[in-house]
C-alpha cells in the first residue's frame, strides 16, 4: 500500500511559498510515498518537483473554471484558468488525466450544487475531505453527496505550507497512471485531519509577500 497526499501546493501557486525540495524532505520524514503537486492553474511546480524525484511526485493541477475548481492528476499539458467547466474537463480528458473536484461543497470555495450536477458524469472522483475546510460539516456534505451519486472520494491536505503536508492522506494500492488510480481508488483508506483556521493566514501572508 502507498501513502498518498492528493492535494498540495508549491511556490508556483500565488498563495504558497513552499519549494519542491522542501516537499521532498517532508515526504521522507512523514513517510509519504506519492504526492500530487496541484498548483493553482500551473504545472510548473509539479514539473520541477518531478525532476527532483519522478517516483515521489505526480504532476497535477488545480484548475479554476467559471464555476469552481477542478483537481486533476497525471496532467501532461497545463489547462488555463477561466474556462467553462466542460471545456476544462474536455482538455483534461484529452490527455488522460484523473479528474475530480476540490472542496466541492465548501460554502466559501465550493461549487453551486446545480453546476456540480452537470459535470458529475465526467468525473473520476470528488474530494470528500479537505483539511482546509473551516467547518467539518462541509466535508461531511461532500462525503454524502459523493455516496449518493456513487462517486469515489479522495482526501487531501490542500497543503500550502510544509507543516500541512500529510494532514490528510490515503492508503492506496500501487498504481502507475490515471487508469491504475481509477481501478484502486474505491478501496483507498483515508486518514483525515483538519488543519484549523490558522493555515489560511499563512496563505494570506504568502500572497502579500509576492505582491511586494
Amino acid at each position: 500500500m502507498l501513502r498518498v497526499e492528493f492535494h498540495c501546493h508549491t511556490y508556483y501557486s500565488n498563495d504558497s511559498l513552499t519549494l519542491p525540495e522542501t516537499l521532498r524532505e517532508v515526504c521522507q520524514r512523514k513517510q509519504i510515498d506519492r504526492l500530487m503537486v496541484t498548483d493553482h492553474n500551473s504545472i510548473g511546480g509539479a514539473l520541477e518537483a518531478r525532476q527532483l524525484d519522478p517516483q515521489l511526485f505526480i504532476v497535477g493541477e488545480e484548475v479554476r473554471t467559471t464555476s469552481g475548481e477542478l483537481l486533476a492528476f497525471f496532467v501532461k499539458e497545463e489547462v488555463p484558468r477561466g474556462l467553462q467547466p466542460l471545456e476544462a474537463i474536455q482538455r483534461l480528458q484529452d490527455q488522460g488525466a484523473f479528474i475530480c473536484v476540490s472542496h466541492p461543497l465548501d460554502r466559501m470555495r465550493g461549487w453551486q450544487p446545480e453546476a456540480l450536477l452537470t459535470i458529475l458524469p465526467y468525473l473520476d472522483a470528488l474530494e470528500t475531505f479537505n483539511s482546509r475546510c473551516i467547518w467539518p460539516c462541509w466535508n461531511t456534505d461532500a462525503q454524502r453527496f459523493a455516496s449518493r451519486h456513487h462517486l469515489p472520494g479522495v482526501s487531501g491536505s490542500d497543503a500550502h505550507t510544509p507543516q500541512e503536508v500529510g494532514r490528510s492522506t490515503m492508503l492506496v494500492e500501487d498504481f502507475a497512471d490515471a487508469e491504475g488510480l481509477r481501478r484502486v481508488i474505491r478501496q483507498a483508506q483515508p486518514h483525515n485531519r483538519l488543519s484549523g483556521w490558522g493555515v489560511h493566514f499563512a496563505s494570506s501572508q504568502a500572497k502579500e509577500l509576492k505582491q511586494r
